[in-house]
């Protein structure tokens, strides 16, 4: 269930299920393009298991690996605060080909949202003309329509927030700092409880997964605390998508590299209703918050090159641009210093369709938020009791700007690290070692070894390690 169903990604995203499952196929003017999962790391990238008789490496698909969800057997739902069913919402969204849209217009316009939350404080005031498919009432009664409607759907399903960005939320206590503050403030109607927030709530108490796509802290410590007691997972938040992504992977080549990044500007224009919500000053502080923090794992992951209190000078810019749609343009300049006092600037340029690098990430994480519900984890003693991951899960890290992970837990925002969790997880789940990155000679021969526990020990100076 889609929360935001009618906008550029759910609509997106549903049409490509359905041209998908259909194998569809249309003439663009350089050919005929196939429908396909391009940017899904679920349904497009593969996972390295080791070598054959002859010393290749192996890689299979990663879909392959576990048993994960189908993509041709999701069902989509969802909630949105315009009336437009899904094909008309796919035309005004501009993002797919008109040859595909014609083959699935019939189709899509069989679904239409449910009524949605619209809080005019929350989001952009651009954003009322949309606005005409409400749910009525208090924050309670709201919440209770929410949860009605995840329980006609189905149960055991899971929710997605890919709506409008809305503005941060007060954190206070009395307000929501605890899981019985947050209900007792739904309750009373407090303005400063969020329509994500109720959102959440609502998907918490109905025991599905939650999963937040915009950078706004709908994770306010109740909630978190509520999930916990449920013991329901809650993933995000913000989708790392296009320029996001080649900075988390810049800025960690850079720092590892022994190079300081010292000043990182970021600027972006786009078109779509996105760009529109966050010409908002206060809906764009909650994306610039998420955008620039990508960096500051690395950053404090050096300290031969940065002060405990040093940081990159880093802005980020987002303009609104009617124009150019879902075409979103990102440029960015970085500036290093390198050996001597000397300075190294990169300048990259990006143009894509934003709502297909996002679109495949929603597939992912509701892939592998599904399996995460599936997935027990023991230590090797054999008395010791199976147990699921905790309710905040930071597997899919990967796939959101700023991670959530649990109270006491040090968030990773590198994405090779990011990557490689999930890679290991899966790998730990068919029996396969983690990932040592050695080349062929360097790896143990675990087949020589008998029927002990399969354990080598290496030498350094004399010294023996692990």
């Amino acid at each position: 269930m889609l929360v935001g169903w009618g906008g550029n990604n759910g609509s997106t995203l549903t049409t490509a299920l359905e041209a998908n499952r259909r194998q569809l196929k249309w003439r663009k003017r350089t050919g005929v393009q196939h429908a396909n999962w391009y940017g899904s790391i679920t349904q497009a990238s593969t996972v390295f298991i080791g070598s054959d008789e002859t010393g290749s490496d192996v890689f299979v698909p990663m879909k392959e690996l576990l048993p994960m969800v189908e993509p041709n057997d999701i069902v989509v739902d969802g909630w949105d605060i315009s009336n437009l069913h899904l094909a008309d919402a796919m035309v005004r969204a501009e993002v797919l080909d008109v040859a595909l849209q014609d083959q699935l217009y019939e189709q899509m316009a069989k679904l239409k949202p449910r009524t949605s939350i619209y809080d005019p404080d929350f989001i952009a005031a651009n954003q009322s003309d949309r606005a005409n498919n409400l749910i009525k009432g208090t924050r309670q009664e709201q919440y209770e329509q929410i949860r009605r409607d995840i329980r006609d759907f189905k149960q055991r399903s899971g929710v997605l927030w890919t709506a409008n960005t809305e503005r941060f939320s007060e954190v206070q206590p009395g307000l929501n700092t605890t899981s019985q503050e947050l209900l007792a403030s739904l309750k009373a109607n407090h303005s400063e409880v969020s329509p994500s927030t109720i959102f959440a709530m609502a998907s918490v108490a109905e025991g599905c997964t939650y999963i937040n796509g915009s950078p706004q802290n709908t994770f306010v410590p109740g909630l978190i605390q509520l999930a916990e007691e449920k013991n329901v997972f809650i993933a995000g938040d913000d989708f790392k998508s296009g320029q996001t992504k080649i900075k988390s992977v810049l800025v960690d080549f850079l720092v590892g590299a022994g190079i300081k990044p010292v000043s990182i500007a970021s600027y972006n224009h786009l078109g779509n209703n996105d760009g529109k919500n966050l010409s908002a000053p206060q809906q764009f502080r909650s994306k610039e918050i998420s955008k620039s923090n990508v960096v500051d794992d690395m950053v404090a992951s050096n300290r031969l090159l940065y002060g405990a209190n040093e940081h990159p000078d880093h802005v980020v810019v987002i303009k609104y641009l009617p124009y150019v749609g879902d075409s979103k343009r990102a440029m960015d300049e970085y500036t290093s210093e390198i050996m001597m006092g000397g300075h190294n600037t990169l300048v990259i340029h990006n143009t894509c369709e934003d709502s297909l690098l996002a679109t495949p990430l929603i597939l992912d994480l509701v892939i592998l938020g599904e399996l995460s519900t599936r997935i027990q984890l023991r230590s090797a003693e054999e008395s010791a009791s199976w147990v699921p991951f905790k309710p905040v899960l930071p597997l899919v890290s990967y796939l959101c700007k700023a991670p959530l992970v649990p109270q006491g837990s040090q968030v990773v925002n590198s994405l090779f690290r990011q990557r490689a969790a999930i890679e290991n997880i899966l790998r730990g789940c068919i029996g396969l070692p983690p990932i040592s990155n050695m080349t062929l000679e360097q790896r143990f021969d675990f087949a020589t070894i008998t029927n002990e526990p399969p354990v080598k020990r290496a030498k350094l100076l004399g010294q023996p390690c692990a």
